[in-house]
């Protein structure tokens, strides 16, 4: 098609994007719309007569167009459907464009990429992909030519849902007027066998993204590995620097035989940590018959519940992500503690001085008398229930506008002392990713590498500590804008630390500062995005210095001051102002990057430089790239930091 040339005198072709074995893709201009912007027509025109050939070629031009249509409205990740349209066997597809590059750019040969950068790409393409798996939709041919690199927000988009350009026909002449037709959809070395033979699985696009990630790794493509002559596997990990973690989770993708990969996109990113799986609550057992017997008073083990194979299927899809550790410690309902019935009491022994005469006794029928019966032990009393708070969550895009909220729940704790309450939330054990992806806006080294971190369960301070209960445990007020209800500030590290060995010595539990492990963890809430609330934060949501925005947000306002803890929405764990408002202090050594970390949720005090102690956060002095969820600061131990505060942590055996 030649440039210049307009369609239905509203698309004027500009140039040629492309050409594959159906048609041509074009760039494009929509004479229609102010600035006329562009847009891509995706021209399939079989070169075949035959009318078996025109038939598939239909079918799959309508299957594109109402999968684009269908997946393009609700995700930002998949290119939107404008417009579709057929002149004689000719079929037109206009759809957005997308400005940016695909990956294969970034994919060079040779080149080994690090594992940081092969887990955030991963997270882009699953996160597209498992929209069209929520639908049932196979892609075909995930490859580095299809994700795109949008420029404005560095997001991975999927194209090509029609596979056009790589339909091969095959036409075999059989009975006068009748066609056999074979189609192979799919690129060799990114397509599994059972796509190769025309059954592709949702788990067929499984493969093909982990082979994305191993031609990252190795830096070559995927044709070029060997394969277990046995098996069929790739073999690949001797190529590539990365943690056994991560290549587990690759070989699963990558399985040749597809029951034993992941079966959707939602599965790994699970696995990966990167999303929270949900489980289905699972049936009490029947009750057993009552049976009387007796028990010598020995501590009898604690019965294990039976598991089901939907249990174990679970534990297994979840053993690399951190998340088995979770679920045990929370258990699949409640256990029931086994009876114990304590032994027999012993008879008082008898001597010759406290026996009585015998005494002559009329005869009548012995009576039998039975066994005394051991007395049960008493149930142990019941642990009270932490009281369940309900609050609203909300997340944004990148221009700051809310797209969604909902409700959230917490257990919530309280600890009264001196006359003022603190609340602190229990935060549910799991695993993530901590640092920040190499893409995102605003990043330092000192937030990479990303590595797995899984993190026992724990109580974390549902606000920054206040100025009341820092004068409650202190007897002073160090902060400039006094308020009660305020977070404290212009207090050290040793401040800090002083102020949970006295809490705890007046309370009798252990409270402590946050790791730095536990602080990111709690703040993400299960995120991945630069903040909890999304892509962006605005002033209406989190108190820093309005004038510098972050992403697409428009401008806010300057405080110049702290406000009221917890008048800002919360994350999804209940946490308030984890975003902003004051600096909080951690329990770690300063580290210039993560090389090394303990990665079970443990405060990292070994190496480093001592006299340097972590802030995270951001305040309402700084900048939103500086409230990010990754964003770290260092600052000597024993000097004040004048927009410095901190919250708490206790452990749950603590509590």
């Amino acid at each position: 098609m030649q440039s210049g040339k307009i369609l239905r005198n509203h698309y004027k072709i500009i140039d040629t994007l492309g050409s594959g074995g159906f048609g041509d893709t074009y760039l494009a201009q929509d004479l229609d719309l102010p600035g006329k912007p562009k847009c891509v027509v995706k021209h399939l025109s079989p070169k075949s007569s035959d009318p078996g050939v025109l038939t598939i070629a239909q079918r799959l031009f309508e299957r594109e167009a109402e999968t684009l249509y269908k997946l393009g409205k609700d995700s930002d990740q998949i290119p939107k459907l404008f417009a579709h349209f057929q002149e004689r066997t000719e079929f037109y597809l206009v759809q957005e464009y997308i400005e940016g590059h695909d990956i294969s750019k970034e994919l060079t040969p040779g080149k080994k990429l690090s594992e940081s950068y092969t887990i955030t790409l991963l997270k882009g393409i699953l996160s597209a992909l498992e929209k069209a798996h929520q639908n049932n939709i196979i892609h075909r041919d995930i490859k580095p030519e299809n994700l795109m690199r949008r420029k404005s927000d560095k997001k991975i988009v999927l194209i090509d849902f029609g596979a056009v350009k790589e339909i091969n026909v095959l036409t075999t002449a059989n009975k006068p007027g009748t066609t056999t037709l074979t189609v192979a959809v799919g690129t060799p070395g990114y397509m599994p066998s059972e796509q190769g033979i025309g059954k592709p699985k949702l788990s067929s696009d499984i493969y093909a993204v982990g082979m994305v990630g191993i031609k990252a790794l190795t830096g070559k493509n995927p044709g070029n590995l060997p394969t277990d002559p046995n098996t069929g596997n790739v073999i690949w990990r001797n190529e590539a620097k990365v943690s056994n973690r991560l290549a587990n989770i690759l070989d699963r993708m990558v399985h040749e035989y597809f029951p034993q990969r992941y079966e959707n996109a939602t599965k790994v990113l699970e696995a990966l940590g990167l999303t929270t799986p949900t489980l289905r609550p699972q049936p009490k057992p029947a009750p057993q018959p009552t049976q009387t017997k007796t028990v010598v008073a020995t501590p009898q083990p604690q019965p294990q519940p039976n598991k089901t194979r939907r249990q174990i299927l679970i534990l297994g899809g979840l053993a690399g992500s951190g998340f088995v550790a979770a679920i045990l410690s929370r258990g699949f309902g409640n256990k029931p503690s086994p009876e114990i019935i304590s032994s027999p009491q012993p008879i008082p022994e008898t001597t010759p001085e406290n026996i009585p005469a015998p005494q002559p006794t009329p005869e009548k029928t012995p009576e039998i008398i039975s066994t005394p019966q051991p007395t049960p032990a008493p149930p142990p009393p019941p642990q009270p229930k932490i009281p369940i708070q309900i609050f609203t969550t909300v997340t944004v895009n990148r221009r700051g506008e809310t797209i969604s909220s909902r409700e959230g729940k917490a257990e919530v704790m309280t600890e009264n002392f001196n006359g003022v309450s603190l609340e602190m939330v229990k935060i549910p054990g799991g695993g993530f990713l901590m640092g920040s992806p190499e893409t995102e806006a605003g990043r330092t080294d000192s937030e990479g590498p990303q590595h797995y971190v899984d993190v026992p369960e724990f109580f974390m301070g549902k606000y920054p500590v206040t100025q009341a209960q820092w004068s409650a445990v202190m007897g002073n007020n160090p902060s400039v804008f006094k308020g009660a209800n305020r977070p404290v500030e212009r207090v050290s590290w040793n401040d800090a630390t002083e102020f949970c060995q006295k809490l705890s010595q007046m309370t009798g539990k252990l409270y402590f500062l946050p790791s730095e492990s536990q602080w990111e963890y709690a703040c993400r809430a299960g995120t991945t995005t630069p903040f909890y609330f999304g892509e962006t934060i605005t002033s209406e949501l989190v108190n820093y210095n309005g004038n510098h925005p972050y992403a697409d947000a428009p401008k806010g306002i300057y405080r110049g001051e702290t406000t009221d803890v917890g008048i800002f929405p919360p994350n999804a764990f209940g946490l308030y102002d984890m975003h902003g408002n004051v600096l909080k202090w951690c329990q770690d050594v300063w580290h210039d990057n993560y090389n090394g970390a303990p990665n079970d949720g443990s405060a990292w005090e070994t190496g480093g430089d001592s006299n340097y102690r972590l802030l995270r956060g951001g305040s309402w002095v700084n900048n939103s790239r500086d409230c990010r969820s990754a964003v770290r600061y260092n600052h000597d131990a024993d000097k004040v930091v004048s927009n410095g505060g901190f919250r708490i942590v206790l452990p749950v055996s603590g509590s």
